[in-house]
């Protein structure tokens, strides 16, 4: 008998950094074809948004992955059917947006003992009939196997413009030039990480968002899998 993540469940793993569209598309993607998705980066924002309510040192190794393997970290759809992520039973979903949950996640992400706390958490969301994962090292480490591998891309530019529009109807106030500089940091402390760096996969299919509407990526997408 399988078990239910082994191997023989497919996997499309949709890494790329941040603001390439990654996670808009893989949930359009696992709706489409009937499959669970994971959004590898709620997780880390999830154990940062923990530590930041415990009032945990982010430069505490020891402290993180404590608070990596006692987070409750919970999804659900709401009525609109967008996901929403409950962290410690509570609905933290707006919190781990913030551009300051995201600094968070980052930072922690670089820490190898707590990416290693979470990689059996992530490696168990590979459930029949399909799992759509996204992230940044989806394609290289948790699902090194995986069948289908995308790492989608955008100029840092446009990036910034898609996060500023999404935080300005918010009734967040953000700068473009301060989104851009934190994308371009961000960039390099997941491209320089020792431990799981951001990279594409060398099988991975390489899609470049600039300047493409989402029903167009998502077309490209599907159109690499088998005709369903």
């Amino acid at each position: 008998m399988n078990s239910p993540h082994d191997s023989s469940t497919p996997v499309l793993t949709i890494d790329g950094p941040s603001g390439s569209g990654k996670g808009t598309i893989s949930r359009l993607v696992s709706q489409a074809l009937g499959w669970h998705y994971l959004d590898s980066g709620a997780l880390y924002r999830a154990v940062g948004v923990a530590a930041g309510w415990a009032d945990l040192d982010l430069a505490d190794p020891a402290a993180l992955v404590r608070c990596a393997f006692d987070t409750r970290i919970g999804f659900r759809d709401d009525e609109r059917g967008e996901l929403r992520v409950l962290v410690n039973d509570l609905d933290a979903t707006d919190e781990l947006r913030t551009e300051t949950a995201g600094a968070a996640a980052s930072a922690i992400a670089a820490i190898p003992e707590v990416r290693a706390a979470l990689k059996d958490r992530q490696r168990a969301f590979r459930q029949p009939p399909g799992l759509v994962a996204d992230g940044r090292d989806m394609g290289t480490v948790i699902f090194p196997d995986a069948a289908y591998k995308v790492f989608l891309t955008a100029s840092a530019e446009e990036r910034a413009e898609r996060r500023y529009k999404q935080l300005k109807d918010k009734g967040v106030s953000v700068t473009l030039d301060g989104l851009l500089r934190e994308i371009l940091a961000r960039d390099a402390r997941d491209a320089q990480r020792a431990v799981a760096p951001l990279r594409p996969a060398p099988d991975a299919v390489h899609i470049d968002t600039t300047g493409l509407g989402i029903a167009q990526v998502v077309e490209r997408v599907l159109a690499l899998l088998p005709p369903r």
